[in-house]
């Protein structure tokens, strides 16, 4: 291998590289040159050790300097090129933190890394609650039950029998993760005797058969705050399952779904209804009883109302739980044709129709209108 190439060169990087580019560019050619991955392949080990060299240098702040300044002359004789020396751990070269996205990393271990913690978080609930719209919108506080797992009361989350400990993983020794050999390099794994837990339990808890906890319902006040919608969610912190071998407890998320209301629709802040009106009372005005969801109201209807007008009631309808405004009642009315007329009520009607066809007043200008256009709509189709 020639140490006469540019290390710049080498590592396909500017002279003004950052050492985040430089580390990058490593990482691409170490891995396409690595031994490993080209076994009984002598040229692309020696360009890995001229990868690996040129790396060393200019990873090194006082190695790089000296290398700008005066070339390979400056970094003769400081541990850089080849494996000679320091190996895989020489100068600035970290091995593990190479290729730690790919292999996992070597932290830890057995001998002598830091023990691993058997505990683990318990899992999320979720609860869906289905509400009322006026619970919903005015707020209550309700029971609910949930099936869910708990510390057991025995062994207090160890899982181990009552007046006995977990004992340390013998082939781990309480890291979690075992080393095994591969080629050039080490590899990290989940320890398989203890699961990546770092104990075995050798007499387990009979209450609960060494998990730690035990399944069964509890029963949870949730308060519903006035303005909640469908979709929205009140978290209970630790309320969820137990943790694991002294885990902190998960947290329930209680799921919000408001019922469908026989008079109301739901958008936002507003609300919505329909209310029907006579055909007397459109033609000639008068005065409905309205809910709303605080007790009903008075609506003046004006005279010759069409069907479908919607008229907005102010400040009826929802204060939403994110902000401080209340929206409105949108209240559409809708003219009722009658029904199961008798012959004096159709004869009344009929005369009333003749009536007002006689007279020279257009009582109906949305049907004179309609009509005008319809006429007009043909004559463009025969022109």
């Amino acid at each position: 291998m020639s140490t006469k190439r540019d290390y710049y060169e080498i590592l396909v990087v500017s002279k003004t590289a950052s050492d985040g580019e430089i580390k990058k560019s490593f990482r691409r050619l170490a891995m396409k040159f690595h031994p490993d991955r080209n076994p009984g392949n002598q040229e692309a080990e020696e360009h890995f050790k001229e990868v690996k060299e040129a790396y060393e240098v200019l990873i090194d702040k006082q190695k790089r300097a000296a290398y700008d300044q005066f070339g390979h002359a400056g970094v003769s004789g400081q541990g850089a090129g080849g494996f000679g020396g320091g190996g895989f751990g020489g100068g600035g070269f970290d091995f593990g933190d190479i290729f730690e996205d790919i292999f996992g990393g070597f932290g830890g271990g057995g001998q002598g890394g830091q023990q691993r913690s058997r505990a683990q978080a318990g899992a999320d609930l979720r609860y869906n609650l289905k509400v009322s719209l006026e619970d919903a919108v005015k707020g209550k506080t309700v029971k609910i039950t949930i099936p869910t797992y708990v510390e057991c009361g025995d062994c207090h989350g160890s899982g181990a029998k009552k007046g006995t400990k977990p004992a340390t993983c013998p082939d781990c020794e309480g890291a979690g993760q075992v080393h095994l050999q591969q080629g050039f390099f080490t590899v990290q794994q989940t320890c398989p005797t203890c699961r990546g837990a770092g104990q075995i339990v050798k007499d387990p808890c009979r209450a609960c058969h060494g998990q730690g906890r035990k399944r069964t319902e509890k029963t949870l006040s949730v308060k519903i705050p006035p303005g909640v919608d469908t979709g929205d969610r009140i978290r209970l912190a630790s309320e969820g399952e137990a943790g694991v071998h002294g885990g902190p407890n998960g947290d329930l998320y209680v799921q919000m779904n408001v019922s469908e209301h026989p008079i109301f629709v739901r958008e936002g802040n507003h609300l919505f209804c329909e209310a029907p009106i006579s055909l007397t009372m459109a033609a000639l005005g008068g005065e409905i009883d309205v809910p709303t969801l605080e007790g009903k109201i008075k609506l003046k209807i004006p005279p010759e109302t069409q069907t479908g007008k919607g008229f907005r009631l102010r400040g009826k309808g929802v204060k939403s739980v994110r902000s401080r405004s209340t929206g409105d009642l949108m209240c559409k009315v809708i003219v009722e044709t009658p029904v199961a007329l008798n012959k004096k009520q159709k004869d009344l009607l009929e005369a009333f129709d003749l009536s007002i066809k006689t007279d020279n007043i257009d009582h109906r200008p949305r049907s004179s209108g309609w009509f005008n256009k319809v006429k007009q709509f043909f004559e463009d189709m025969t022109s």
